[in-house]
């Protein structure tokens, strides 16, 4: 194509008049094509497509501060699925019911619920380097004394020290990362930080296999050490120092709330408490335990509080509001789940922990294959009807334990267990994307903690509630345990489908007439909260965290 010269006005067609420069080396002969040709018509300028830039590489600092969270992380979240198979094991060390030894595990779900809503304020108030130092240190106290416990009671006091710490590792991780990466850096060091969260259902229910066959159960605490020795060792030398927030420090006392604090998590251990147990000596510590969460509400709902430990007018935001009840029930049942499948496989089976532990893994090989899938899905379609789709999947995979014997078809409860995990995902991803549905940014954090707070306590109350079920239905059932876990199937069967009340209220999107997906908020709310179970969801990155 001839170039126009520099004179020339734009959008006018080249002419050359005589002896005009005709912008072409002087030995070149003149151009004429023939008439009528398409060369004849004025050509519009050709627009050269830009290049997408290639992404930034990630600075080698930013990598090996992934590896120091990483690192960090694992042991928080291996820890909590490691014990699970280990549950009959401990009944028979310590000689305690089941209905006690779940509270190994309920208890420290119990401390990660009660700090969690304090983490964000903690980290502003003395920076995030000095808290996360101090959540490991916590976490791996923790885990030095419960591989030492004497008695069931004192590993479940120690275990809330070791949730301490446990319950600060995975908020902070994210927050960590967050603020060191640059926006077009942060889906990819995000996908670091959610490694743990991908790997932990599958390895740890096999690691405390190996290990409670092994060198015995008191091992799957005295392992952490270790690790968070390593881990203290990188934070210190790759995690950069950061200033508490200007604010925070201004302010005083007005960073915490000590009156919620003091309110919030005595009465959610005196419910979950007086929950677990059939006996009508515990009614009185339930009774005190919801009037202690009844002036929690009062407190936070009042005009002149400063800073509620969870701000519960959030919840006049009804997707919000409809995503934490499902939340919850969620994961009632799920956790509560994950509590019963160990100690069927024991103890009405006679299989080994090890044994177990594989047996566990199909229901997170199940979530890991949907989550993509359902993310997808979700844009597309919106949320309300993937999650009504996912119960029903739920509901066909719980559907199979409600028969078990102790000789049912291993075969069989695998592909339950697979399906179950698909069902799952189908719920968590969705919920998570529509729980931030037309939330404010600047009500984004607190609603996060409230969703994660209530999911930790929701699977709490699973373990409690269903191993008191169980307790209650080994009485009916005589010499016949594996009927007794049958029974209390039904009743995991049933909250699961009761979280159906809660999805009809979640917005229901669709996409547009020119096929466009509706910008979901999985788009922009950043992390999704983290289950207690490790597993997370985001519509854009098929449910890893990156909460």
């Amino acid at each position: 194509m001839t170039p126009h010269p520099a004179s020339e006005p734009p959008g006018e067609p080249a002419s050359e008049p005589p002896h005009a420069p005709t912008g072409r080396p002087p030995h070149a002969p003149p151009h004429e094509p023939p008439a009528n040709t398409p060369d004849d018509t004025p050509k519009a300028p050709v627009s050269t497509p830009t290049p997408t830039p290639a992404p930034t590489p990630l600075d080698p600092a930013l990598l090996r501060l992934g590896v120091v969270i990483v690192v960090g992380s694992v042991t928080a979240l291996l820890d909590m699925t490691m014990v699970t198979v280990a549950l009959a094991d401990l009944s028979r060390t310590f000689g305690a019911s089941v209905t006690t030894v779940q509270w190994v595990s309920a208890g420290y779900l119990l401390a990660i619920a009660s700090v969690v809503p304090v983490t964000g304020r903690l980290a502003e108030r003395f920076g995030t380097r000095t808290v996360w130092l101090c959540a490991l240190t916590a976490f791996a106290a923790g885990s030095a004394l419960c591989g030492a416990a004497w008695s069931v009671g004192s590993l479940i006091a120690f275990r809330a020290v070791q949730g301490v710490g446990g319950g600060m590792i995975v908020p902070l991780s994210m927050m960590i990362l967050a603020r060191a990466a640059d926006p077009d850096q942060r889906g990819r060091v995000m996908s670091i930080a959610a490694v743990p969260g991908q790997v932990a259902p599958i390895a740890g229910p096999l690691l405390g296999g190996l290990i409670v066959d092994g060198p015995g159960w008191r091992w799957i605490f005295y392992v952490n050490v270790p690790i968070c020795a390593i881990a203290l060792l990188l934070a210190r030398r790759d995690l950069p120092h950061d200033a508490p927030s200007a604010g925070a420090v201004e302010g005083g006392g007005r960073w915490l709330d000590p009156v919620g604090l003091a309110l919030l998590s005595p009465g959610l251990a005196l419910a979950v408490y007086g929950l677990s147990g059939g006996a009508w000596a515990r009614r009185p510590l339930l009774a005190a335990g919801l009037v202690l969460l009844v002036a929690f509400c009062v407190h936070a709902l009042r005009p002149g509080t400063v800073m509620p430990l969870l701000d519960l007018r959030l919840f006049r935001h009804r997707a919000l509001a409809a995503a934490t009840a499902l939340n919850f029930l969620s994961r009632l049942s799920v956790f509560g789940a994950s509590v019963l499948l160990p100690l069927y496989f024991q103890l009405a089976r006679g299989d080994s922990a090890l044994v177990t532990g594989l047996l566990l893994a199909p229901q997170s090989v199940g979530t890991m294959v949907a989550l993509p899938y359902v993310g997808r899905l979700t844009d597309r379609i919106g949320a309300r009807p993937v999650v009504l789709a996912g119960i029903a999947v739920t509901a066909l995979g719980t559907l199979v334990f409600t028969q078990v014997t102790a000789h049912t078809d291993l075969v069989l409860l695998c592909a339950a267990r697979l399906v179950w995990g698909a069902g799952v995902a189908a719920v968590a991803v969705p919920v998570s994307a529509a729980a931030y549905d037309g939330l404010a940014p600047e009500a984004i954090p607190g609603a996060t903690s409230a969703i994660t707070a209530m999911q930790t306590v929701g699977a709490s109350v699973g373990a409690a509630v269903l191993t008191a079920i169980l307790g209650s239905r080994v009485g009916h059932h005589p010499g016949a345990i594996a009927a007794a876990f049958a029974d209390t199937f039904w009743w995991v069967l049933g909250f699961s489908l009761l979280t159906v009340v809660p999805t009809l209220l979640l917005p229901l999107r669709r996409p547009d007439r020119h096929g466009a997906r509706p910008r979901t908020a999985g788009h922009a709310a950043g992390p999704a909260p983290r289950g207690p179970e490790g597993d997370a969801g985001s519509s854009q990155d098929g449910g890893r965290t990156s909460p």
